[in-house]
């Protein structure tokens, strides 16, 4: 199977995922800011899971442009993957109904870090069929934002039986450091381009 059909699927589900999650926003109950705030909940879930949702994509994206091939073994990463994300959309709307009580962001939390894990596994998954020497393996390296991520997640899970709100900033804290596309490969595909450039250069000498 080639990555680009992987990679489409995929961009497939993640849109699919968006669209329930608006589906679910119900309008004010009345055209005032009073009734606009008493949705604030909601609208603040819906914002951090799409901004979440975002993140898989934008890096999911970046990290397939490394790939050449994929194997059966990526393709239920892949997966797995995707059955944790198609999930946001229900907890979000438990979250928000619940005015971000401390099950439901724990819930959350949990939700998130079992995303994360599976991101990892299909990173390693794709390395492995790569090969280390590979493009790919070169720009994940030793992945220590990656493990950072992991360990936010579980402090914010634990956090949060302390205070929801804590638990929430750290989920918030790995959102910010995830929200610009993975410098890692755009790094290797500049490496890539300028090692191009060079080959097509040494061939009209």
């Amino acid at each position: 199977m080639r990555a680009s059909r992987l990679e489409a699927f995929s961009d497939g589900v993640i849109a699919i995922l968006i669209t329930v999650m608006v589906l679910e926003l119900r309008r004010p109950d009345a055209a005032t800011w009073t009734a606009l705030g008493r949705d604030a909940f909601v609208l603040l879930a819906y914002l951090l899971s799409f901004v979440y949702l975002g993140i898989y994509w934008n890096n999911h994206h970046h990290m397939f442009r490394l790939v050449s091939r994929v194997s059966g073994g990526v393709l239920w990463a892949n997966l797995h993957l995707l059955f944790w994300l198609s999930l946001v959309p229900f907890v979000t709307d438990w979250l928000s109904e619940e005015h971000f009580a401390t099950v439901p962001t724990a819930v959350y939390g949990i939700l998130l870090l079992l995303a994360a894990l599976a991101f990892s596994i299909l990173q390693a998954a794709l390395v492995r069929v790569q090969g280390p020497s590979s493009r790919l393996a070169a720009a994940m390296g030793r992945d220590l934002k990656g493990r950072l991520s992991l360990v936010l997640y579980a402090a914010g899970i634990a956090l949060t039986f302390v205070d929801p709100r804590f638990g929430l900033a750290l989920y918030v804290v790995v959102a910010i450091l995830w929200v610009l596309p993975d410098r890692r490969v755009e790094r290797e595909l500049a490496r890539g381009r300028g090692e191009a450039v060079d080959a097509s250069e040494s061939k009209q000498v």
